[in-house]
């Protein structure tokens, strides 16, 4: 199967959120299942180019841009064995970082991505491809599907792009790309398409996350019961009309991880490997009094050390583990966080660190080395968000042993068995309130079960235990995209 994979972020190339390992994961893995898989993203200023071979223009495209046309470099590279493409402009691109800068979005996001999106579609007859599948990833492609059902299915039945099926993957429902409507004439979109009823609009703007949502083929979510979750009054971010019109189109896929990247039976960033043949845990004790010593942490075995990576902000729920923080770290549970965030809340952190020597320590940023070693030795993770994207974090950290307290309705009980419901199961802490007290229940839970060490250890195996490969993941998308190329084929017979 043919499939052109279409992404503003590569984790080897750029990366400004988890969207960039999960694409980068499943294009490889997609490639490895038997797809000829080409991943087209903007040749941004962050593009590392060490890790690209062969990179050659192969010439230039014109689309539309406001009145007037814009002209676009098409290069090919390779990664590794991953075919890359590039879509290359000056004045968007080249210059700039994928969404914004310190400063906050770029004001011209709207254009920068309509322009690109074209430019995907231009692109596929002079490179030669022909897809059978356009893979979107998230609301910068949302106008993918559109352009392609409004310029050219009706107007050029033969150009690749309409004999293509268009699958958009919905990676975060909180950024939708919202824009004022006059842009309609800027993109060259007539304003007909400003409706709420199969068309751009949501509380009077374009919305692109919901013209994807709204002319895909087949519409993906991170999970089974997001799917269903997100037709629910005031679950799908607004777009709850659309999913329920869309539901058999709808499908929720879980995310899988790379067990070659995190492996703790063979990660060489670890003191000490382990595996689930390690009965007595051995070695993941090794490694979490090796990461107390490098920490200053409090070096004591009945302490349970917590982990919390992410962004500090109310999107990752840190607004509510802000609220009961201090409570957390009077309960004798040692906290690690790991993160970015806005200065004020970072100095807020690391007067926590201060005020908690050896119970509270900060590592500012995302840093992946860091990240092998602290999950390494973490007991907990602490994901409290509102709505996970993705389930990697949690899935990695299982993969090492880390139990997870999650928020119970956030999408991670597709990954996450809650302990209470299954005992003999669980793999996991659920907690049911989105507030600082939930969350603490979640915490005091997890203590109680801490304290009983065969108890916690069966909980432990259980967690390595489980797998969440990417091959798995991969096969599901591919019999997702069969029902792609059978739609379209069925559309076009009609």
């Amino acid at each position: 199967m043919k499939i052109a994979f279409v992404t503003p972020e590569l984790q080897s190339l750029v990366r400004r959120t988890s969207l960039a390992e999960v694409s980068e994961s499943l294009a490889r893995t997609l490639r490895q299942e038997g797809g000829e898989v080409r991943v087209f993203l903007p040749f941004h200023a962050d593009v590392t180019m060490t890790p690209l071979a062969d990179l050659q223009s192969v010439g230039e495209v014109k689309v539309k841009d406001g009145t007037g046309k814009a002209t676009l470099t098409i290069y090919t590279a390779l990664l590794g064995d991953l075919p890359i493409v590039l879509i290359d402009h000056a004045q968007f691109f080249r210059g700039r970082h994928p969404y914004g800068d310190d400063e906050g979005p770029y004001p011209d996001n709207w254009r920068r991505y309509a322009v690109f999106c074209r430019a995907v579609l231009e692109s596929l007859p002079l490179l030669g491809f022909q897809p059978e599948i356009i893979h979107c990833m998230d609301w910068v492609t949302g106008l993918i599907p559109l352009f392609r059902e409004l310029e050219y299915v009706p107007k050029h039945p033969d150009h690749p792009a309409s004999r293509a099926g268009t699958f958009f993957a919905i990676h975060s429902l909180a950024m939708q790309g919202t824009f004022e409507r006059e842009i309609l004439p800027q993109i060259g979109l007539p304003h007909q398409v400003f409706q709420f009823v199969r068309g751009v609009e949501l509380h009077g703007k374009v919305n692109y996350l919901k013209a994807g949502a709204e002319f895909a083929t087949i519409v993906g979510v991170s999970s089974p019961s997001q799917a269903q979750r997100i037709q629910e009054t005031d679950r799908g971010y607004g777009l709850e009309d659309t999913f329920r019109r869309r539901a058999k189109e709808l499908v929720g896929i879980t995310h899988g991880i790379d067990y070659r990247a995190w492996d703790p039976s063979n990660d060489p960033l670890l003191p000490q490997t382990f595996s689930v043949k390690d009965k007595e845990l051995n070695g993941k004790k090794k490694c979490k009094t090796s990461l107390q010593q490098a920490l200053g942490l409090d070096n004591g075995p009945r302490i349970a050390l917590a982990a919390v990576i992410g962004r500090f902000d109310a999107d990752s729920g840190f607004d509510i583990l802000a609220e009961v923080l201090t409570s957390v770290l009077e309960r004798n549970v040692e906290v690690v966080l790991m993160g970015s965030g806005k200065h004020d809340i970072l100095e807020r952190v690391k007067t926590m660190e201060q005020t908690f020597a050896g119970r509270c320590r900060l590592i500012e940023g995302y840093q992946v080395n860091s990240a092998h070693t602290l999950l390494g030795g973490a007991d907990l993770l602490i994901l409290p968000s509102h709505y996970h994207s993705s389930n990697a974090l949690v899935a990695i950290g299982m993969r090492y042993g880390v139990v997870p307290i999650v928020y119970g309705s956030s999408g991670l009980d597709d990954t996450v068995i809650d302990i209470e419901k299954d005992p003999r199961k669980g793999t996991g802490i659920c907690f049911r309130s989105y507030s600082g007290d939930g969350l603490l229940e979640g915490v005091d839970l997890a203590r109680k079960h801490y304290k009983e060490a065969a108890d916690w250890r069966s909980i432990v195996v259980r967690c390595l235990k489980q797998d969440f490969s990417w091959q798995t993941t991969a096969q599901t998308y591919l019999k997702a995209y069969r029902r792609v190329t059978r739609r379209v084929k069925s559309q076009s017979d009609d």
